[in-house]
């Protein structure tokens, strides 16, 4: 795959007007990129950096970002595209970005300035590609993003509390590209300008005519045949997975457990499963992109702000991205909640410290930075420059639980090194890692490279360090696919050396925790608090537990089943028992208090309320 540099600076943004695409001396957009965020040009925001990417490809690319659904014209702006729609529900799954947990309306939508905080429609993946079908039919629409990519199979839907079949049918689209898109969207594009079919391109998801069954899709589009071929792996049917009983509800663990296994096969297999008189095929992953590939990707011509269109007004989530820095993609950790593996593969790639300082060169000489990096980092910061020792995948989820893989390669130096050339960047002041970092690699690299901690807070976290024990019961952690409590302890007690060696004693350490996980009792979370408490620590940052599609903690949230053991897992599934959850993690503070008084009452612990040094509530 080839991505083509540009040879100056910063291109203007990509047209989100007529007017913009008059400018251009173009007629039409080969492709049209439609977000529910707002347009920025900046490589941490989805629709920023797969416009450039195709516009790497030689494509005309316009954007229509947080489209209002009830103007008519909204989606006529740029006219109909050549090749394609690419539509994506933004950064975030629309619902998420609209609904807390429990239900309640978000006051705004970091992805969006406040006036078009209102725009961003539930399921926004469905809503746009039914209205770009309106707009221009028989053009093909290409579903990416989160929302998209965790939703290609049959998924469990915490809003409607179903089972919903992929969404690629409810969309009606054309192809799903899944994780990070661009080797998928190359070949997509060279397919397109010849007029071949889109079949078996690995990164995506498509659907083939079954028995007696009608075609909807384009033919170019459609693989041959009406089954299975033999080197696919059938899953259970649809109808079987989302029928609301027991047996329902164990086919879909089963299905979740045939996903996720293949996923980490050493040669992973398409998936096919039965939709009615469909067929849903979803193809291996596609391979990674090298260093050199993520390098040229990052080096793009991107603006790095928001497009002029938005004037001054404030996009929270760009304000505080703004001067950060990609250094790495994917993530090891295997964490049964957490999507990002599933999203950005397991394997680690790092770029090269030679484009990540150009990269902070791009940023320092533009205008407005004020000598502060405020990330360098990744999904987890140090991961940056592991590797695995092994030739060829294993069939592990995590190289991290239940303990570190001896075949994981944790030398930090590449990381070190990093992070010390960052600083003497001419102009750069501070180098901030507000990413977060992993404690149980943290004490492996510590370890290999003794003071690897201490540099850290010496020289790299603004403020406070960012962690994530999530829970302090093992056979809670268990269940999470985290580390044993006593790793997150070993951790607290080096940052506390380090921190007195670095005079750095007053930095604390933000631990995040999620409330109403499953395999959490309320017997447990009662001990999370209670050890809380004899270590005086009040935690600021807690989740309430939400089921992301496609990862494990989701099917045994819906199944109360762990897919992959087949061991009952207890569930807090009604809105009172989350809440009484939370109340019992966040019981320091007094709106939380009522509530979690009548928990403890009902725990027959009344011995824990009161003025006591012991107690939890007055």
């Amino acid at each position: 795959m080839r991505i083509i540099r540009p040879t100056s600076g910063p291109h203007p943004p990509l047209p989100l007007s007529r007017e913009e695409m008059d400018a251009r001396g173009w007629d039409a957009c080969d492709a049209i990129v439609v977000t529910g965020d707002a347009y920025i040009d900046h490589p941490a925001f989805g629709a920023g950096l797969i416009g450039r990417f195709l516009e790497s490809l030689g494509l005309r690319v316009g954007v229509i970002a947080a489209p209002d659904l009830r103007d008519p014209a909204a989606f006529r702006v740029l006219g109909a595209p050549r090749l394609f729609w690419g539509i994506t529900a933004g950064n975030l799954d629309s619902q998420l970005a609209r609904l807390t947990v429990m239900r309640k309306r978000r006051r705004d939508d970091p992805y969006l300035p406040p006036a078009l905080a209102e725009r961003r429609p539930p399921n926004a993946t469905i809503a746009y590609t039914a209205r770009a079908r309106q707009i221009a039919r028989g053009v093909p629409v290409i579903l990416g993003g989160l929302e998209a990519s965790l939703r290609r199979f049959p998924y469990y839907d915490y809003w409607t509390d179903k089972v919903h079949r992929s969404i690629l049918l409810d969309a009606k689209a054309d192809l799903l590209v899944y994780g990070m898109a661009e080797r998928a969207l190359a070949e997509i594009v060279a397919r397109l300008r010849r007029g071949a079919p889109l079949d078996g391109i690995p990164g995506t998801a498509g659907l083939r005519s079954g028995e007696n069954g009608r075609d909807r899709t384009p033919p170019s589009i459609n693989a041959a045949g009406p089954e299975p071929a033999h080197t696919e792996t059938e899953l259970p049917d649809f109808d079987t997975v989302a029928a609301p009983t027991e047996a329902g509800r164990l086919a879909f663990a089963a299905m979740t457990a045939a996903i996720h296994r293949n996923a980490t096969a050493s040669s992973p297999r398409p998936l096919a499963q039965r939709h009615g008189a469909r067929w849903l095929i979803v193809h291996p992953p596609a391979a990674p992109l090298s260093p050199a590939e993520m390098d040229a990707l990052y080096a793009l011509p991107y603006t790095r702000r928001p497009h002029p269109a938005y004037g001054a007004a404030r996009i929270p989530a760009f304000e505080m991205i703004r001067d950060s820095i990609t250094t790495h993609r994917g993530c090891y950790g295997g964490c049964a909640f957490c999507a990002l593996a599933l999203h950005q593969c397991k394997t680690i790639v790092s770029r090269s410290r030679a484009g990540i300082l150009a990269e902070i060169a791009r940023v320092q000489s533009a205008q407005g930075f004020h000598g502060t990096l405020s990330d360098l980092g990744g999904p987890t910061a140090n991961m940056y420059g592991t590797r695995c020792r092994r030739p060829a995948p294993c069939a592990r989820s995590s190289c991290l639980t239940p303990r570190i893989c001896p075949d994981l390669d944790a030398d930090p130096r590449a990381w070190r090194e990093l992070l010390h050339a960052a600083r003497a960047v001419p102009g750069v002041r501070h180098v901030f890692v507000a990413s977060g970092i992993r404690s149980d690699l943290a004490l492996a690299q510590d370890d290999a490279v003794p003071g690897t901690l201490e540099a850290l807070l010496s020289h790299h976290t603004g403020g406070r360090l960012k962690t994530a024990p999530e829970h302090a019961v093992d056979k809670v952690l268990a269940v999470m696919r985290k580390p044993p409590a006593a790793v997150q302890e070993a951790f607290m007690r080096r940052y506390k050396g380090a921190a007195e060696k670095a005079n750095k004693t007053q930095q604390p350490v933000v631990e995040y925790y999620i409330s109403g996980h499953p395999g959490c009792t309320l017997e447990d979370m009662l001990t999370l608090a209670l050890h809380l408490k004899a270590a005086r620590l009040q935690p600021e940052q807690v989740q309430d537990y939400y089921p992301c599609p496609l990862t494990l903690a989701a099917a045994m949230y819906y199944t109360g089943i762990d897919p992959l053991t087949g061991a009952p897992v207890a569930v807090a599934r009604s809105d009172a028992d989350k809440a009484d959850q939370r109340a019992l993690l966040l019981c320091h503070l007094p709106e939380f208090q009522i509530r979690a008084r009548a928990v403890l009452l009902r725990l027959g612990r009344a011995d824990l309320i009161g003025r006591g040094k012991h107690c939890l509530v007055p």
